[in-house]
């Protein structure tokens, strides 16, 4: 598996489809913040503006473009710049629109031809994984023209989206539901040879030679991995290879091995009843106790301790 679908499999990315909505003029919509989810509005037809707070910097999503708030961040959508002070928040909109969970959020005054069709949604993570590519990533992502800059193949995917989204037929949801996972994998596929390419943290999964690094040390965690093999890997000597991982991921590649390692141990602990041990060994550690001092400082608990409140928790 490649690094990002091993990151994202590992943090159990899901989508939830919200609804396909059609706003007609004048109409402005209010969504409060909600933790842990990054929403996203895919423009199936027509335009409107995107206030995205706390920053309140203003996007404007035409037709075919994809925006992705993230960290669950309020924000207004809204159809002209007169309307954005009158917006009223999601559920009053949903009330007023008599929407029952199914079909279509028709909203607005009727005889216009000013229609925006939104396709919108979020994707959520598991709320305890945690991964320095996503915690990097900004507070929200504009990608222009998302079909076409994806891909022949995205653009069908979206087109079958739109058509699935809010209709009620057999297996339509699901059908929609399990495809917007897609958007938000390959929307950070592009914005990583994009406008990210560049960014702190992001810029070492696209640098050739770091990612090659990275690339191993996700097939083979276990491995007693060194910063000398690592650095031949990666086709650098030592001193360069370390500087470059540490410049451009903002952490020492050792660094970067331990927590991965420490993601998976997490998931092995609440996931499965494999004795400790076991755990230790699958993620690169011949000592119990040394698994446990590393596991104990990454996460503030001993690992026994974190599965029994987690098995409590659920």
């Amino acid at each position: 598996m490649d690094v990002l679908s091993d990151i994202l499999s590992r943090m159990r990315l899901s989508g939830t489809l919200y609804f396909r909505t059609s706003f007609t003029s004048p109409w402005s919509v209010r969504v409060p913040a909600f933790r842990d989810v990054a929403r996203f509005h895919l423009a199936h037809k027509g335009r409107c503006f995107v206030r995205i707070g706390p920053t309140r910097e203003r996007v404007l999503l035409e037709q075919g473009d994809l925006v992705i708030i993230m960290r669950g961040a309020e924000h207004t959508l809204y159809c002209d710049p007169a309307t954005e002070n009158q917006a009223l928040l999601l559920d009053e909109v949903v009330e007023r629109s008599g929407f029952t969970g199914s079909g279509t959020l028709v909203y607005g005054e009727t005889g216009t031809d000013h229609e925006t069709q939104l396709i919108c949604g979020h994707f959520a993570f598991d709320p305890e994984a945690r991964h320095p590519l996503v915690d990097a990533l900004p507070g929200h992502i504009h990608i222009r023209n998302y079909g076409e800059a994806a891909g022949a193949w995205m653009d069908s995917t979206l087109r079958v989206i739109g058509a699935e989204a809010g209709r009620d037929r057999p297996g339509s949801d699901l059908i929609a539901l399990k495809l917007s996972e897609i958007i938000f994998a390959q929307a950070l596929r592009s914005y990583l040879n994009g406008d990210g390419a560049d960014r702190p943290v992001l810029a070492g999964f696209t640098d050739r030679q770091i990612a090659r690094a990275l690339k191993a040390m996700h097939e083979a965690p276990a491995h007693p991995w060194t910063l000398e093999a690592l650095a031949r890997t990666a086709g650098l000597s030592r001193t360069a290879f370390a500087t470059r991982f540490s410049r451009l991921l903002l952490m020492t590649p050792l660094g970067y091995l331990t927590h991965w390692r420490m993601q998976q141990a997490r998931q092995l602990l609440t996931d499965t009843d494999r004795a400790i041990i076991d755990i230790a060994e699958a993620v690169g550690y011949h000592s119990e106790a040394a698994f446990g001092r590393v596991f104990k400082k990454h996460f503030g608990t001993a690992p026994a301790t974190y599965r029994r409140h987690a098995l409590r928790g659920a």
